[in-house]
């Protein structure tokens, strides 16, 4: 039995064709179901992140099974699968991936720390949907374990850690600081909560949450000490804040030129810093053209991440050797290193 690993990340491919193939966490199980339903496939885990939408893949014969899965892909978003932007990997190399993948050095942010809980989440959804066996359960399992030695031997995760923090930076940057800005968050997951927690801590005056789950909505904001506002009323306030972070699992676009445009007056035309941290994104790209609005998307986020990237870089090395030396120390089929 071989294992495998076929996808595409934020180094691999822009944000427009990862918004293409994002899967959302409602519609894994149906996709991991779709993919076990392809014969030459024994083993199947989806994981889709805003920088990365991975399959991995357990299966007597790895050539047949990349052609499986690239027939299912092509069937399903319309893509051919032979593009430059994807990756395949197979045994030990899919093997050493994955546990960089979940100890945070393929990540936007190097070390990053949502990646191990995505991961995690990813993994506990296909055991539940009963698409993974003997290889994957393993192989993953052991993963993990590399991935907290990697995390409590070195000083990966020294520094700003999370795609959200980076935002936050971003946002100090064009504003100089954050006193007196008043935010709204659009989406109450784990990501919106990060970037909320990085927010308060840089001295922004107040926060309003709103996500489709209202309940969900009012925990955030008791959490974080502002206000919960109902999805269908979020353009009510609009003309009250400074800063939008949007990060939901919407197929569309939430956010549009329009909803702007409405309150451009009653804002004063007053500055509007737009972070768009989902995949696909919650921001219509064309709300950039208005004069007093900026807007950045997650490759936009990619040049602060450079920042942080090279003070972790030299800890890199380090990683990996623990990496190499977990994973031979496993007599698991697939998990050596990297040839």
């Amino acid at each position: 039995m071989e294992f495998l690993c076929f996808g595409l990340n934020h180094q691999s491919a822009p944000v427009e064709l990862r918004e293409k193939i994002a899967i959302g966490e409602s519609h894994l199980i149906e996709e991991n179901q779709a993919i076990l339903s392809r014969e030459a496939i024994a083993e199947s885990l989806v994981l889709s992140t805003c920088n990365r939408t991975e399959f991995y893949l357990a299966a007597p014969e790895g050539e047949k099974a990349f052609a499986a899965l690239a027939g299912h892909l092509e069937d399903r978003f319309g893509l051919p699968t032979d593009h430059e932007h994807f990756y395949q990997k197979k045994t030990d190399e899919a093997a050493f991936h994955l546990c960089r993948v979940v100890s945070g050095l393929d990540s936007m942010v190097l070390g990053e720390t949502e990646i191990f809980g995505q991961v995690k989440k990813a993994y506990a959804t296909a055991l539940e949907a009963g698409v993974t066996g003997l290889v994957l359960n393993k192989l993953f399992q052991r993963a993990f374990s590399v991935g907290k030695k990697v995390r409590n031997s070195t000083k990966i995760q020294e520094g700003q850690t999370s795609v959200g923090s980076v935002a936050v930076d971003l946002a100090e940057k064009i504003f100089g600081h954050l006193r007196d800005s008043e935010v709204m968050i659009i989406g109450a997951g784990e990501m919106s909560r990060v970037t909320a927690q990085s927010l308060l801590s840089r001295g922004a005056r107040s926060i309003i949450v709103t996500n489709r789950s209202y309940d969900r909505a009012v925990e955030l904001a008791k959490d974080m000490k502002g206000e919960a506002v109902r999805f269908d009323d979020w353009e009510k306030v609009l003309a009250r804040v400074d800063i939008i972070i949007s990060s939901t699992g919407a197929p569309h676009h939430v956010i549009h030129a329009e909803h702007i445009n409405q309150v451009r007056r009653a804002r004063k035309y007053r500055p509007l810093f737009a972070i768009d941290i989902a995949v696909p994104r919650d921001i219509d790209p064309q709300i950039a053209d208005i004069d007093e609005v900026y807007l950045y998307d997650l490759d936009a986020l990619q040049i602060l991440a450079a920042q942080a990237r090279e003070k972790r870089m030299q800890q890199v090395k380090l990683c990996e050797e623990v990496i190499k030396e977990e994973l031979a120390k496993s007599r698991l089929p697939g998990l050596g290193v990297p040839v």
